[in-house]
């Protein structure tokens, strides 16, 4: 596996995988803030609906971890590609399934009860994917640029995220508002097939990582690795969780919870605000790529520090800016909360596997990266539309400001030399 195909295939694999994974996700989360509302759940009051949207998007953090149990024992039992291709075919599949569902209109309860069920099967898929996709990268990695290769699962982020965004931009265009809650959003969840068949070919024709195929040769591989974790590595456990929550807390806020808020209270167009979104997006590639490449140089823990100070500094400007009647002041604040994600999200991919042994790195890095996620995303959406309605948007500031506060703690939980690949 040492050529330059073979490392673009590598790199291609870990790349696309995250982005079907961002993809599936801000889809649900757009729908979420734009449509599933009224479309499956009860009508009461337009707030409570959109409430129970958010809630049903935070559905797929609490199975996530369920998931990272599930495919991390086998990530770390039979091997890294077996487990990445069942991970995407789960994750994708739940996603394409979504665009044939019923409403709450022709089907009552029915309806919501399965987008609910679909929402746990792309939560199960995408407790396994992120954590293997990192790892195909960095254990394939020349030792002096694993953060560099670490970088690409990150950077799936923004590449999901545009062509999310971009597809919904484009149904804006060319579709009434009554064609695209009657069928046009069904279209981004039946597109999610052709990037699922994507992955999936890039992904059989690789083989399996150094890593872990020295670890099955050393009889090193334990027989139930989440019980090796948790008894012998708890505190990496717990101190890559809470670093996790920043660059969650700060994309789910910077995106789904800025989209709904700023085209309903604030009143901005659909449109325009999607227009807004998909520049200041590009902020976060940048800050991925400065990062990781400046983390093969000075380490990953001071990017880290630098993204997650800067959580807290976006989260007090949060109120001022994002609540700004012009868009102009409304995309500076996205383009920098984005751009500090970076720093709190690129270092990730090479500092989370450095935390263990290749016994259980697909089980600890998979565990951290979904648990962060619960506390990071799956709580922000509805946090910040309680704490909104209450308070305004300095409370969901203070959001930011805590999750900051907590990713940095996890950071100084660590004071030993990381794990290498």
């Amino acid at each position: 596996m040492d050529s330059p195909a073979s490392h673009r295939r590598i790199l291609l694999a870990s790349l696309t995988g995250t982005a079907v994974e961002f993809y599936d996700f801000y889809i649900y989360a757009t729908a979420a803030a734009l449509v599933f509302g009224p479309l499956f759940f009860p009508a009461s009051s337009p707030a409570a609906q959109l409430m129970l949207s958010y809630a049903s998007f935070g559905l797929a953090f609490v199975a996530r971890p369920v998931g990272a149990v599930a495919f991390g024992h086998f990530g770390d039992r039979v091997g890294r590609k077996s487990t990445l291709v069942a991970s995407l075919m789960l994750m994708g599949g739940s996603t394409v399934a979504i665009a044939f569902l019923p409403t709450y209109a022709q089907a009552g309860w029915v309806a919501p009860l399965l987008l609910c069920l679909l929402r746990l099967g792309q939560g199960l898929g995408l407790g396994g994917e992120w954590g293997g996709a990192a790892l195909l990268a960095v254990e394939n990695a020349p030792p002096h640029r694993r953060n560099t290769w670490g970088m690409f699962p990150p950077l799936g982020a923004p590449v999901g995220f545009i062509a999310a965004n971009g597809f919904f931009l484009i149904l804006g265009l060319l579709l009434t508002d009554e064609q695209f809650r009657a069928w046009g959003w069904r279209l981004p969840f039946l597109a999610s097939s052709v990037l699922v068949a994507l992955g999936l070919w890039v992904r059989l024709r690789l083989t399996e990582t150094p890593a872990f195929a020295e670890a099955k040769a050393a009889e090193a591989l334990p027989k139930v690795p989440a019980a090796t974790l948790f008894a012998h590595h708890l505190r990496p456990v717990l101190a890559g969780t809470a670093a996790v929550v920043a660059c969650f807390a700060i994309f789910y806020l910077a995106t789904a919870f800025a989209l709904g808020y700023g085209t309903t209270v604030l009143g901005h167009g659909r449109e325009a605000f999607l227009d807004v979104q998909l520049v200041a997006i590009l902020f976060l590639a940048a800050g991925v790529i400065v990062s990781s490449v400046m983390a093969d140089r000075r380490g990953p823990p001071m990017m880290l520090a630098l993204g997650f100070c800067g959580c807290i500094v976006v989260g007090l400007a949060m109120g001022p800016m994002l609540g700004a009647a012009s868009l102009a002041v409304v995309f500076v604040w996205l383009a920098a909360a984005l751009f500090v994600m970076g720093f709190a999200y690129g270092p990730l991919g090479g500092w989370l596997p450095a935390l263990f042994p290749a016994g259980v790195r697909y089980t600890g890095v998979s565990m951290t990266f979904n648990l962060g996620g619960i506390i990071g995303g799956a709580l922000a959406p509805v946090a910040a539309q309680a704490l909104s309605e209450r308070g305004g948007l300095n409370m969901v500031g203070l959001y930011l400001v805590a999750a900051g506060v907590l990713s940095l703690t996890g950071l100084a939980l660590l004071r030993r030399s990381p794990v290498q690949a």
